[in-house]
C-alpha cells in the first residue's frame, strides 16, 4: 500500500488517525505537528525518513498527515491529503475549531481508511491526484530530510511492519494482471474482426471479378 498512515488534527490535537499496518508512525507524527509553525500559518511541506516520507498539509489551522512509501511520489499523497481536508470540512465545518482530541475518530478513521485504499491501488488515483495537485499549491513541494524538523536526539526510530507493504504491492500486481489480460482480450478481438471484415472484403471483391460487376449479376441469374 502506497499510504500507510493518516491523521488529522487542530494544531496538535489530532482529531482522527487511521494506520494500515502495525508502526509507530502515529508518535513520530505528533512530533512533528509540535515542530510545525502556528496554526495561521498554511504550509505544505514533506519530511523523508528511511524510505518513507511525511507528507503534511495545513490550512486555516487544520492540519492533514500521510506518511507514504518514496515511491508515491508526491501527487498521489497530495491528492489523498487535499480529498481528506476537503471531506473533514465539509462534514464537521465549526465543530473542528472545538473538538476535543480523537472525537471525530470513530466515524473519520474509516473515511481515512476507504481513501488511503482508493489512493493507494486505484488505477484512476494518480489522475485525480494530479488535477488535485495542479489546482493546488503543491508542485514545488521539496521532500526534506525529517532531521530539518527534529533533532537527532528527539527523533524516533521508525518502525513499519514489512507485511503491510508486500500485501499492498501484491494487490496492485493482480490489479494490473487483470487488466493487462483484459487490454489483451480486446486486442485479440478487435483484431480478428479486423481479420473477419478483410476477408469478407476479399471474397466478395473475387466474386464480383467473376461475376463481372459488383452486384454480381451473372451468378444471380
Amino acid at each position: 500500500m502506497a499510504i500507510l498512515y493518516a491523521l488529522v488534527a487542530r494544531g496538535s490535537v489530532v482529531l482522527s488517525e487511521f494506520s494500515a499496518t502495525s508502526t509507530n508512525a502515529s508518535s513520530i507524527a505528533k512530533q512533528i505537528l509540535e515542530k510545525l509553525p502556528g496554526e495561521d500559518v498554511d504550509s505544505h511541506v514533506s519530511y523523508s525518513q528511511d524510505r518513507y516520507v511525511f507528507h503534511v498539509k495545513r490550512t486555516d489551522g487544520l492540519t492533514v498527515l500521510c506518511m507514504a512509501d518514496e515511491t508515491a511520489g508526491r501527487s498521489i499523497p497530495f491528492g489523498f491529503l487535499e480529498e481528506i481536508h476537503q471531506r473533514f470540512v465539509r462534514t464537521y465545518g465549526r465543530g473542528i475549531h472545538s473538538a476535543q482530541a480523537y472525537s471525530m475518530n470513530d466515524e473519520f478513521s474509516r473515511v481515512l481508511s476507504q481513501q488511503m485504499e482508493y489512493y493507494s491501488n486505484d488505477p484512476n488515483a494518480d489522475r485525480v491526484s494530479r488535477i488535485k495537485v495542479e489546482m493546488s499549491q503543491v508542485r514545488n513541494v521539496m521532500i526534506e530530510n525529517i532531521d530539518k524538523v527534529l533533532d537527532r536526539g528527539e527523533r524516533l526510530e521508525l518502525l513499519v511492519d514489512k507485511t503491510a507493504n508486500m500485501q499492498g504491492n501484491t494487490f496492485r500486481f493482480r490489479k494490473q494482471a487483470r487488466r493487462f489480460r483484459s487490454v489483451m482480450w480486446w486486442r485479440n478481438v478487435k483484431l480478428t474482426i479486423a481479420l473477419i471484415l478483410i476477408l469478407a472484403v476479399v471474397v466478395y471483391i473475387a466474386m464480383a471479378f467473376v461475376c463481372h460487376g459488383p452486384s454480381l449479376p451473372s451468378c444471380f441469374k
